[in-house]
């Protein structure tokens, strides 16, 4: 027997299908010095009683090219490692029951063939044939995907087990982790029951039990354990073994053929969680005891679609607990306040669909430095303080797991953990009327009711109950002015006598001006993706005050602080939770300020660009002329406990220009006429400012070093692939929601990153990448003609690359 490995490049923990992916890519990448440890025997976590469907199709590009990861590698995985892997390339079927179900999938269909999948819309006869054992006729349409597929999860994690062995991976069974080491905020060593073992990466796979293992360096994976049931049938007379995968989800269920007879599960929207005080050791290759009583409603559903199943043999049900995270998507990434601990986990029971494909992206980002492409949709780096709470997080996994399968409507909120984090005005804006929505926990209005009707979404695949209330608020802000409450952007502060050269550093933008000056920048990474889209305002020679998205809190400290270059005395702090913000934006904007502060305010002394400290009502502000809106405006920062008072003087002050409360509805279609980007949709990792054309903004012209400086130098040499610019369709009954495919000369060239209403110019506006490997020019873009398809239609539309309104800033510059 070999001895026992007391220091590795990289440990991963858990013997699942992902670590074993993780430990397989590993290998490929050249880290044979690794080590994969786990608890009991191979795949015996959830793992081995996963159903084993695999779908591709995400509602974010880059997790869908993830998942055709993990088709391609089990397509080769037997040939390679000479272990079976029970892979069937039967194609995924999925079925519409109602109009709005069948909304839903043909703008499926065209979200596929934006991302280069082939998804074909059915009749009910022609999904009949492909599945003749189901019973058509309440379905209205399906949707048929030629390149899904199942697998046997436990033989597919044996083939990448046999894989990494081969490419050098030891792997110990029968080895539980007890602690990890770390010093000075970095991973050197786990330690087992069996012996320590020093390394420099710690790869976090534990499944079910990797919030146990993140406290054990103080990070927090949030996930929870949650019971899942499917029934396992005798063969049944009729059924192909090439029969596709089914998902039924008016009817809650998803189907698979196994040796001649059915898989069929479900979920339910009243799941049950388990191991609430923790998972029982020595938890390996169980079940938990069938729950008839709770799985029947499902069996009665699927006996409407299959009526073969109640004369059918039933073989099992079984009862494994799965992960599941409180926003439905797994959690990649190396973990903030850890260097060195990466998680690859909660994987809400679609483990083995992006197993291949997760534990690639892992392994390059391990070996690599940083992702392979975008992943923010499951990056850890999403969360924040909520998700600390355990208790918060089970209860949004719950109303979740019970989403699973309903219809994903445009702007849907959810209901749970509500509400959380609140703006010091919250009680007042509920009563003016404002309808909530929530963003990292913030409560956020999002649109505000008329007096006498109710603050509710009513959603839909058309214009939503909503969409006259944004437009009185959009107009009021383009002709009067609109206060907006953005409490709950994220606020830092880097002070130190090194802050400057830390953020000349970071920061594409130059940030090196005098106190009383603010900058719009991004921050880049080492291929000149955008990292951070943020303002830096420079208060005083060592402090600089930063100001950045809701959403970002956590991601874009993490990235600020690991890249002050070592050695630099700069310190960043987090002030979100300090300091209310109020939004005061209009051509009238100015009028209201001036008569509640006593400050001038006049374009030569306070111009755009600039920041302030000023007086509202008593109250210290640091006013920030700046806007995401393209009106006159500043952004209004105060202590928490001041806001009510400016508030309600802004409010007072505002009444005579025919002042709104306003909200974040209201600032997206503001914000598409005037043509910011939105991190996350426009601009991200996988964008330079070059291809967004916001190269402004980038101080190329300087000879300051900056992180990413080299790559958007090249880039700008040598042209780009792809170019954000914008689109137009005047037809008002055309919903854009974004991912809505472009069509160049008849030819795919790309899909809309964003897209909605603009008010003011009275069109639909969208944002995309067009995109050509032989290179794209500002002249081939507007040469072509274009059409986008909307939901499998296609509808014409007019290029532009100026903003639809105002242009030339004139406004914002007031």
């Amino acid at each position: 027997m070999a001895a026992f490995p007391t220091q590795a490049r990289a440990v991963i923990i858990g013997g699942g299908i992902v670590g074993c992916s993780t430990a397989y890519h590993l290998a490929r990448e050249g880290w044979t010095d690794t080590v994969l440890v786990e608890a009991g025997k191979l795949s015996g976590g959830s793992t081995w009683h996963a159903a084993g469907l695999v779908g591709q199709l995400r509602s974010n590009a880059n997790i869908t090219q993830l998942l055709g990861h993990s088709v391609a590698l089990y397509g080769r995985l037997e040939a390679e490692t000479g272990q079976a892997t029970g892979w069937k390339m039967n194609g995924g079927l999925r079925l519409a029951c109602n109009e709005a179900r069948w909304t839903e999938l043909k703008r499926q269909a065209t979200t596929a063939r934006s991302f280069g999948l082939e998804m074909a819309l059915l009749s009910p006869t022609e999904a009949q044939a492909l599945w003749p054992i189901m019973e058509v006729g309440d379905v209205v349409g399906a949707a048929f995907l030629p390149t899904d597929g199942q697998a046997n999860p436990s033989d597919i994690t044996q083939a990448l087990a046999k894989g990494a062995r081969a490419g050098g991976v030891r792997i110990l069974e029968d080895t539980r982790v007890v602690a990890i080491e770390t010093k000075d905020g970095r991973v050197t060593a786990v330690v087992t029951d069996a012996g320590r073992i020093a390394c420099e990466v710690v790869v976090n796979c534990a499944g079910q039990w990797a919030h146990e293992v993140g406290r054990m360096v103080g990070v927090t994976v949030p996930l929870v354990s949650v019971q899942h049931q499917y029934l396992i049938t005798e063969p049944i007379a009729g059924i192909p073994r090439d029969l596709p995968t089914l998902r039924d989800p008016d009817r809650l269920t998803y189907y698979k053929e196994e040796v001649g007879g059915l898989v069929m599960g479900g979920y339910e929207p009243n799941p049950i969680p388990w191991a609430e005080g923790g998972i029982p050791v020595g938890f390996h290759f169980s079940l938990l005891d069938a729950d008839w009583d709770h799985f029947e409603p499902m069996m009665t559903l699927a006996l409407g679609r299959v009526p073969a199943l109640e004369t059918a043999g039933i073989r099992q049900l079984v009862n494994g607990p799965e992960s599941f995270t409180p926003d439905g998507n797994f959690i990649l990434g190396e973990a903030p306040g850890c260097l060195g601990f990466f998680v690859g986990a909660g994987f809400n029971a679609f483990g083995i669909a992006a197993a291949g494909g997760a534990g690639k992206a892992l392994a390059e980002w391990i070996a690599g430095g940083q992702p392979p492409f975008d992943l923010w949709a499951v990056d850890i780096r999403r969360f924040g303080q909520p998700h600390d709470d355990i208790d918060w997080v089970r209860t949004r996994t719950l109303e979740m797991y019970g989403k699973h399968y309903t219809i994903a409507w445009p702007f849907e909120e959810h209901e749970s953990c509500r509400p959380r984090r609140r703006s010091p005005l919250y009680e007042r804006l509920r009563e003016a009327g404002a309808c909530f929505g929530e963003k990292l926990g913030w409560e956020r209005p999002n649109w505000f009711a008329p007096k006498g009707l109710a603050a509710r979404d009513e959603y839909s695949f058309g214009r939503q109950n909503w969409f006259d209330h944004v437009g009185a608020e959009h107009r009021a802000v383009r002709e009067r002015v609109g206060l907006f409450d953005q409490t709950s952007f994220a606020k830092f502060e880097l002070t130190g006598p090194d802050a400057e050269a830390a953020l000349s550093w970071i920061c594409a933008n130059d940030v090196a001006r005098p106190p009383g000056r603010l900058t719009y920048t991004q921050m880049l990474n080492a291929r000149g993706g955008i990292e951070c889209d943020l303002t830096v305002a420079r208060l005083a020679p060592e402090r600089f005050y930063i100001v950045t998205g809701t959403g970002f809190a956590t991601h874009d400290f993490a990235w600020i602080r690991q890249n002050i270059p070592a050695g630099l005395d700069a310190r960043l702090a987090d002030v979100t939770e300090v300091n209310a913000v109020l939004s005061l934006m209009g051509p009238a904007a100015r009028d209201v300020l001036a008569t509640v502060s006593d400050a001038d305010l006049s374009n030569d002394v306070f111009p755009f660009g600039a920041v302030r400290e000023i007086a509202i009502a008593g109250a210290p502000v640091t006013a920030l002329r700046i806007t995401y809106v393209g009106e006159l405006g500043w952004e209004l920062h105060m202590p928490v406990a001041e806001a009510p008072a400016v508030y309600e003087a802004l409010m007072a002050a505002g009444a005579a220009h025919g002042i709104v409360n306003a909200g974040y509805r209201a600032i997206e279609s503001l914000r598409l006429e005037k043509g910011y980007r939105a991190w996350g949709a426009d601009i991200g990792p996988d964008h330079t400012p070059v291809e967004a054309r916001l190269g402004w903004a980038v101080k190329l012209n300087s000879n300051t070093p900056f992180l990413g400086r080299e790559a958007v130098a090249a880039q700008r040499a040598t042209g780009v692939k792809k170019m954000l610019v914008g689109f137009a369709v005047a037809d008002p009954d055309v919903v854009l929601l974004g991912r809505e495919t472009i069509y160049r000369n008849g030819e795919r060239v790309g899909w809309l990153t964003s897209g909605g209403w603009g008010y003011t110019v009275q069109k639909n506006i969208g944002y995309g990448y067009v995109r050509n490997a032989a290179g794209v020019t500002l002249e081939d873009v507007l040469s072509g003609a274009y059409e986008l398809e909307v939901a499998t239609e296609r509808v014409p539309c007019e290029v532009f690359l100026a903003p639809l309104y105002d242009p030339k800033m004139a406004r914002i510059k007031a």
